[in-house]
This record gives structure tokens, sequence and C-alpha cells, in this order.
């Protein structure tokens, strides 16, 4: 990289609020990398709970951390696939010209032309995660997934089934035959349903949506189940879960196992899953893509509504590389 980086097209937020007001198309210098990192000529990126919840910056409680009167880093988006521009130093495994796909971690910049990555953090990965490592489901085990049609829950629905599981997917009328196309055995429409109502039992329940106090989630487990509360996949709010989280993990809650995500990630859980996206065991589902210079929809597509799948955002057409 030269020592100035030349520009590029962004979506830059310069402050809180309405999404097309805050979010703004613009030129701004191509991000540097170190010694770890991966420039990324950006073919797609997602909105993902995080982003918009940046972008609205509620509650106000957070701003301190992420800035008072915009955000510090002004460039949102951390899912990414496309194509390595260049290396840092360090990195061997990696190339200009290789396909890449994973996150830019928590220094965001995806919705860009170029965005930086820890190249250990390439080649998506919650539902992952919770599904193989935190549940460690078994074939045979009994799990409920509630917001099955999310972003997070459609993965998790089709890798719990790769692994063996009879699942039962939780969601609203309209998406109930995307679930039960992803392989979904039992499906439960919250709109005529209370899971936490029914007689049904379940060795594990991955919480998407923390819509229900924590001490009726635990009543639909089966003796000695497993309880998932994920505030990343939650779409309601970033925030206004945590609290049912924090007590879930905190509150005596019989014999249940309580168990968060971690929402770390790295290449062999990617490698992982990519694996079963080639294999077609597992596949992405996306409702609607917009273009860069549309990403302000796109994140109110996600705000007003209950999407089921991935809002996916693509790079610039026709962008070219920069200079070595």
């Amino acid at each position: 990289m030269p020592a100035n980086p030349p520009v590029m097209q962004a979506i830059i937020q310069n402050g809180y609020g309405v999404p097309e007001r805050v979010l703004q198309l613009a030129e701004t210098a191509a991000p540097s990398i170190g010694a770890g990192d991966v420039l990324v000529r950006v073919r797609a990126t997602s909105v993902n709970t995080p982003d918009w919840a940046t972008v609205a910056g509620a509650p106000y409680i957070m701003r301190p951390g992420i800035g008072l009167r915009r955000p510090r880093r002004p460039v949102r988006g951390s899912d990414l696939a496309g194509v390595v521009q260049a290396v840092g130093q360090h990195v061997t495994d990696l190339a200009p010209g290789d396909e890449v796909f994973g996150s830019t971690g928590a220094r965001a910049g995806a919705f860009a032309q170029y965005a930086a990555a820890p190249a250990t953090q390439l080649v998506r990965k919650t539902a992952l995660v919770a599904v193989r490592d935190v549940a460690r489901i078994s074939a045979g085990a009994r799990v409920l997934i509630n917001g099955a049609s999310g972003g997070v829950g459609t993965m998790a629905v089709q890798i719990a089934k790769a692994l063996g599981a009879e699942v039962a997917g939780v969601c609203g009328t309209g998406n109930t035959e995307l679930v039960r196309s992803l392989g979904a055995d039992h499906l439960i429409d919250y709109t005529k349903e209370d899971f936490t109502q029914s007689r049904q039992r379940f060795d594990v329940i991955l919480d998407n949506v923390l819509n229900h106090p924590p001490k009726a989630v635990v009543r639909a487990l089966a003796p000695g189940g497993t309880f998932i509360p994920n505030s990343i996949g939650y779409t309601g709010g970033l925030f206004a879960g945590l609290p049912r989280m924090a007590r879930a993990a905190l509150m005596g809650l019989g014999p249940a196992n309580v168990r968060t995500v971690t929402p770390a990630v790295n290449r062999q859980d990617l490698a992982a899953l990519l694996r079963l996206l080639e294999s077609g065991q597992v596949k992405v589902v996306i409702v609607q893509t917009y273009p860069l210079d549309q990403a302000a929809e796109a994140v109110t597509h996600m705000l007003r509504h209950h999407p089921g799948g991935k809002i996916v955002i693509t790079g610039v057409a026709g962008n070219g590389d920069l200079p070595a």
C-alpha cells in the first residue's frame, strides 16, 4: 500500500438517527492495513444487529463508548465477501487475487469499496458456534430455535439438521414455509402459539429473540437441557434483550445449563462453515440485495421488518484495484 492511501467510496455515518439522514455515500481514504491484516475489495456485506443499533445510537448509554455525537468508526458493516487486494507483511497464507469471506471484527468498515480485516478472520459464524460448540448438539437431540427465520436462525436450523438434530423453528406466519424449506421438522408460529406454554420439551433452546422471561423459556427444556440466550441475533434491539440475557446467566434457573455465545471469528470455524456450504447442507438465505449507495435503505429494511434471512449490500459496480 502507498504511504497515502487512495480514496474509495464508502457509506459514512455522520451522526445518529434515521438511516436516510445519517448515512451518506462519500469518498474517504482507503483503510491502511497492519502486519497481520488483509485489504479486501468488498463484493458483498450484510446488515447485522450492531449496524442498525449503532446507526440509531440508542440507548444513549452506549454513546460514550462509541462516540457522543457520531461514531468514532464512521463506516458500518462487519461480514464481508470479496477479493484480496493487499496483505500485511506477516500474512503468508493469503495473496492478492484470493477470494475470501469472513469478518472485519470490531473495526467494522465493510460498507465500503475496500475493508481491512485480520487475516485470521477470513476464509459467518455465530450460528455455527452456538449450535456446534456451545450447544454440543448430537444426533437425535431435540432443538428449538426461537427466531428461526432471521440471519442467525436460518443458519442455525440448517446446521442443527446437519448435525442430526430434530429441529423446531419458531417464526412468524409469513416465514413458516422458509423455515420448513431449511429442514425444520416442526414449525411454531409465534402469532398463534407460545412455545413456553407448550408441553413439548427440548434438549437445547437457542433464543435469538429474547422475548420471554428466562424462567419461562427454561420450563420448555427437558431435564438437564441447555438454554442459549443469543443477543447477537436479536432483531428487536441490541440492548433491549441484554437484561434478560444477564438474568438468564446469573439467576438460579434450576437444573438448566445456561451458555452464552461469544461472537469471535476464527479461520477454523469459517472453514467448517465453508465445508457445509460447499456440500449443500447449509445455504445462505438472502431476503433482499441493495447496492452500496442504497445502504441506508438496507438498514431501514432491517429496522422496519422481521427479515427472513440476510439483507445484503453489494459492492460498487466496476470498482477497480487500488494501486499496489
